[in-house]
């Protein structure tokens, strides 16, 4: 039987974007909508490299130069809690999605999103930034906490 974990972990890669001497395109704030699609695909293709134990997928998602500083190894060994927990948070999907801000996108260009679900049992946390990369949002930094 696969159960909860406590998990959390942050990448920080606004280092990233802020090092680039020029932004990349800039995007419009995207709809509530679209925020959920962004909030919700990142996160069940999270929960689908955990338990298949295979990052390349969220890999090929994520932005270019996350990407480049997180191959899929480093992305599996900075989630290994969760796959050796066996953590399953799927049922994502099924609830909304509550803000606990207004999303913004900050002076570096960063869309942030922050809120959770209110899942059972375990409430699930989430803190996204995407920055725009090959012309989509893409995900840049991700701070996770099931609790």
């Amino acid at each position: 039987m696969r159960y909860w974990a406590r998990f959390r972990w942050a990448a920080a890669v606004a280092l990233l974007v802020a090092a680039s001497p020029t932004r990349a395109h800039a995007l419009d704030m995207p709809s509530p909508f679209v925020q959920e699609v962004l909030i919700k695909s990142i996160l069940v293709t999270l929960n689908d490299a955990v338990a298949s134990d295979n990052f390349t997928v969220l890999h090929a998602k994520i932005s270019k130069p996350f990407r480049d500083q997180f191959p899929p190894e480093k992305l599996r060994a900075v989630f290994k809690d969760l796959v050796e927990k066996h953590a399953v948070f799927d049922a994502i999907v099924a609830n909304p999605v509550i803000p606990d801000e207004d999303a913004k996108i900050d002076d570096k260009g960063v869309l942030r999103l922050k809120g959770h679900f209110d899942t059972t049992p375990k409430k699930v946390k989430y803190q996204l930034g995407f920055i725009p990369s090959d012309g989509q949002w893409k995900l840049s930094g991700i701070s996770i906490d099931i609790e």
